[in-house]
């Protein structure tokens, strides 16, 4: 009998799908998708109306480009907008590279750039963390080769939340051949307040083979909307265009951002409490014995190794819902509500990977 399956392509039928993190129950605090805990503004809010959804959005998000553009000093050409930062990033990756052809970035790293990479047929060359967590920028510059067509640096790194910095930076991008496509996904970048960390503005007209992507996810708090962009050379915005699922990007979305925009003020003081309630459960997991990297991004790293399963399932038990992650646990900074209980979880934590012989987030 012949097999009544169609073909797809095998390695796409051995791909795992992106997991979102869990939802929480009525009761619990959810950290476990690095989102905003706060609703939109107001202000976004009264900008919505559901009046004209039956037309669809602009394509080319031009009002939004143009700002962007304004925004970042940059020609509207060179602002490419999606359904998210990670949708940009897969048209550039489809743009860049093919069958035979690699893509290299840090890991562990965000958990969506090996299926993005295995989609677009092309190869993942992937480069372990230092001990301390963070990009091993001189191994990543070593992975680079004649097949390679792009390469990933992400800072604030996701889920270990540490940065790369600018000197690194610039030492890494003064190195790597003009014909390779750098990105750089600072997708977290306004919640960081160390000088030192590398920012991409005013880079690209330095480096004419960078791209930088933003979202509006996070401190924004527009996850549900989905929209995110791109900067770079308007060549390769245009070629991330072309690649781009039409129509993709909501009018809903692209008012939300202008709006949102025009009230930046605002939503920083909102990443500021954020960082702050950061820095709170920071200091308490530094006092209970932990060892972590230092956080940059709306979340923290707890490296609890083989103890991560148990260790999701103590955070559970106190009603907060965190990511694990083969070897460790991303914490999102959410409600300041939520800091005791956190607290509360991670001391249990600490009894349980201290008399355990594969503890690896402690001292």
């Amino acid at each position: 009998m012949t097999s009544s399956r169609v073909r797809l392509r095998p390695e796409i039928e051995t791909l795992q799908p992106y997991r979102q993190g869990k939802p929480a129950a009525v009761d619990a605090f959810k950290l476990s998708s690095n989102e905003n805990p706060f609703e939109p503004l107001p202000s976004v809010l009264e900008s919505l109306t559901l009046e004209g959804i039956n037309r669809y959005p602009d394509a080319t998000a031009g009002a939004l480009r143009s700002i962007l553009a304004a925004r970042h000093n940059v020609e509207s050409g060179q602002v490419q907008v999606g359904a998210g930062s990670v949708s940009v990033l897969a048209q550039l990756i489809t743009a860049a590279a093919a069958p035979g052809d690699e893509v290299v970035y840090s890991w562990r790293s965000f958990e969506a750039y090996p299926g993005l990479v295995t989609t677009a047929g092309a190869t993942s060359i992937q480069v372990p963390n230092t001990p301390d967590h963070g990009h091993d920028l001189p191994a990543m510059l070593a992975a680079i080769t004649d097949r390679t067509r792009l390469v990933i640096v992400c800072s604030p790194n996701n889920p270990t939340s540490t940065v790369v910095s600018g000197a690194q930076f610039a030492e890494f991008m003064a190195a790597v051949p003009s014909t390779v496509l750098v990105v750089l996904d600072e997708a977290y970048a306004e919640f960081v307040v160390d000088p030192d960390a590398v920012s991409g503005d005013g880079l690209l007209a330095e480096y004419p083979n960078l791209v930088l992507l933003r979202t509006f996810s996070k401190a924004f708090g527009l996850a549900g909307l989905r929209i995110g962009y791109a900067l770079g050379p308007e060549y390769v915005m245009d070629a991330a265009r072309a690649v781009a699922i039409p129509l993709s990007v909501t009018g809903l979305a692209q008012q939300a951002a202008i709006v949102s925009l025009q009230h930046e003020d605002e939503l920083f003081e909102r990443v500021a409490r954020l960082n702050e309630v950061r820095q709170r459960v920071a200091d308490g997991l530094t006092a209970q014995g932990w060892r972590f990297p230092q956080p940059h991004g709306n979340f923290v790293w707890l490296p609890t190794g083989e103890n991560t399963a148990a260790a999701a399932e103590v955070f559970a038990s106190h009603s907060i819902v965190a990511r694990a992650l083969i070897d460790g646990l991303r914490v999102s900074v959410g409600e300041a509500e939520a800091v005791d209980k956190l607290l509360r979880a991670s001391a249990e934590v600490v009894h349980m990977q201290r008399t355990s012989p594969t503890a690896g987030g402690l001292g």
